[in-house]
């Protein structure tokens, strides 16, 4: 079975961590995942200048190994992410901004890619707040 999982909920939720743990599931059992959103708050997951405190998972961090370990597709709604100030490197030097939050795996789409990953699942499963 395919599957593609979008993600609404901050890096700090439960949801976010259902999710992950979903996610590795659906491998363990021999599926696949088409695509992984991340939308709303859930662009979060994908931000590179996150900090955990040490007692707790660097769910961010668990993400980007996550995805990288299994060469998934990996996308970040880009209008969620700049309304809350995450960019890429291209966003960053069209908005003649220093800082690049977001950083490979991660890449930032539109919201045509969650609905492309879904006409081609078996699946969608969303976390979090829709």
């Amino acid at each position: 079975m395919k599957f593609t999982i979008a993600l609404f909920s901050p890096a700090h939720s439960p949801a976010s961590r259902r999710a992950l743990r979903f996610a590795e599931a659906v491998l363990a059992n021999a599926h696949s995942i088409e695509r992984i959103f991340f939308y709303r708050e859930g662009v979060y997951n994908a931000s590179h200048a996150t900090v955990f405190p040490q007692d707790e998972l660097d769910i961010a961090e668990a993400w980007t190994t996550f995805v990288k370990q299994h060469d998934l597709d990996a996308v970040v709604c880009i209008s969620a992410a700049l309304r809350r100030g995450l960019l890429d490197c291209n966003e960053s030097q069209r908005y003649s901004r220093e800082t690049i939050t977001v950083k490979a795996p991660w890449q930032l789409s539109g919201l045509g890619q969650l609905h492309e990953a879904v006409q081609q699942s078996d699946r969608l499963v969303c976390f979090g707040d829709s």
